[in-house]
């Protein structure tokens, strides 16, 4: 079958000058790209890779991580992107994890990154000059990549994701956002998550011009405002909730997402943004995306209305060759408009957890109701059918019953996001000494003149008492993932961080 770096080997033969890569050391056109990408799948082949071989990729963004993910593509095989950024330790646990038996990386990072297994120098190793590879394409229930749960519940473990399960998820993600040629994709997500995948690689696929910025001037809205004007970029792939929300709670920053065409969310709960009033920040089309890493990043897609309906968290359809079920315990479908856990199927589903046989067995199981082989992933998650397709209402592990009533926390975060000085907000769950669960809102903003006596007054306009949070912790920033998640367990002990 086809993989991605054929794609970029058919856009090298047909617009040799077409820009690929956009980064802060030059632009890289699509025949260098392609040129790149063969030589150092020709590497590969000589240091032994072949299907199943797993590889980790330690470079910093730029044209060598992308080029040596697609390389390792070429070859039938799989990579692990790591973030050069993340301790070593985390790394090399990760590496041991994932089963991986080569490093590629550059001799810079290499004295740090002794990660007991043998390292290939992208920088200083030559190819073996012998001409194309043999037997282009990629089997396609071989491994393609691995990817790491981010860790909420437990340590991360390492998912197994197949060359069908990718090439079926891109392809289907190129054609559903309309990326071509006149594309400019701005690539947010930090390598080593599976959304970094999706950033670059759909558009390399369309045959896009993918800009790689600084992280740091990502990290930062002006910048981040800056380079989406200075680079036209007329998409967003890969933005989390939690990144708009703070987008938007920047007075000083006016149309930052000018000449955006597309902004697909994912993540999280993109319902307290758009309690918010946060629609109007995005221009163009905002799609909500929903799926975990185990089912291949993306299951449904939503395109949000310029009107939203604040009070539900839509998720939408699924996308081709995928099944969305809404099950009982007993994994009974539930009538439409009843919540029951979320179980996905089709070809996203991946192979399980490398490793452990019995978590894969609990969280992968036989679907009853589909053909002989076929499997569900139960997501943990909970939702109903309504109108629009799958509604969001929360995690089966993260349910919350204050007073006997059923919380949502995005609701309480959407009505404190509406208070003109709030900027950001997450709510999380506590117990007293007496053993009785209450609400904390951790809150960011020009607030040092508002009282709690004012935000509660505020909540009490929309919300009912058992809504309304006990004590509002002020921070100077709420703590996100790496991924760029609102980091709720560092929340947990309710005190600033």
């Amino acid at each position: 079958m086809r993989t991605v770096a054929d794609d970029i080997a058919a856009h090298a033969l047909r617009h040799p000058g077409r820009v690929a890569l956009d980064t802060p050391a030059g632009e890289v056109t699509y025949a260098r790209l392609a040129a790149r990408v063969e030589e150092i799948a020709r590497l590969l082949r000589a240091r032994g890779v072949r299907p199943e071989t797993v590889c980790a990729v330690a470079v910093e963004h730029g044209p060598d991580a992308v080029a040596a993910m697609a390389a390792v593509l070429r070859c039938g095989a799989a990579f692990l992107a790591l973030d050069v950024s993340q301790p070593r330790d985390r790394l090399a646990s990760f590496v041991r994890s994932a089963g991986a038996r080569l490093l590629l990386t550059h001799s810079h990072h290499a004295p740090a990154l002794e990660l007991g297994i043998p390292a290939a120098l992208l920088d200083h190793e030559q190819p073996p000059p012998d001409g194309p590879l043999p037997d282009p394409g990629a089997d396609p229930r071989a491994l393609a990549y691995v990817s790491h749960t981010s860790g909420s519940t437990g340590e991360p473990s390492a998912v197994l994701v197949e060359h069908a399960a990718l090439d079926a998820y891109l392809r289907d993600t190129a054609t559903a956002f309309g990326l071509g040629p006149d594309t400019v994709a701005l690539q947010m997500a930090p390598l080593g998550y599976d959304a970094s995948i999706r950033d670059t690689f759909v558009p390399l696929l369309a045959g896009a011009r993918l800009v790689i910025a600084d992280r740091a001037r990502l990290l930062r809205p002006a910048e981040f405002a800056a380079t989406v004007r200075d680079h036209k970029v007329t998409a967003l792939l890969s933005v989390t909730p939690s990144f708009l929300t703070h987008l938007g709670g920047q007075p000083d920053l006016t149309e930052p997402l000018a000449g955006v065409a597309l902004v697909a969310s994912s993540g999280e709960s993109l319902r307290p943004f758009l309690a918010a009033g946060g629609r109007s920040l995005v221009p163009g089309r905002l799609v909500n995306q929903y799926g975990p890493t185990e089912c291949t990043m993306t299951t449904t897609r939503h395109d949000v209305p310029a009107a939203p309906d604040p009070t539900t968290d839509l998720v939408g359809t699924p996308r081709a060759g995928t099944v969305v079920r809404v099950l009982d315990a007993s994994l009974a479908p539930v009538p439409d408009g009843t919540v029951g856990e979320v179980c996905l199927g089709g070809t996203g589903v991946t192979r399980g957890y490398r490793g452990q046989p019995a978590r894969t067995a609990a969280a992968f199981v036989p679907d009853p109701l589909g053909p002989p082989g076929a499997r569900l992933y139960r997501t943990g998650d909970l939702g109903y059918w309504g109108p629009g397709g799958l509604h969001y209402t929360g995690r089966t592990d993260r349910q919350l019953k204050i007073r006997g009533y059923r919380v949502d926390p995005a609701e309480i975060e959407g009505a404190l996001l509406s208070h003109p000085g709030v900027t950001g907000a997450v709510v999380t769950p506590h117990t007293d000494d007496l053993g009785r669960v209450h609400l904390l809102a951790h809150v960011t903003g020009a607030l040092s003149d508002t009282t709690d006596a004012t935000l509660r007054r505020h909540l009490a306009r929309t919300l009912p008492p058992h809504l309304m949070p006990r004590r509002f912790v002020r921070l100077q920033t709420l703590p996100t993932t790496r991924g760029g998640k609102a980091d709720r367990r560092a929340l947990a002990g309710g005190r600033p961080v």
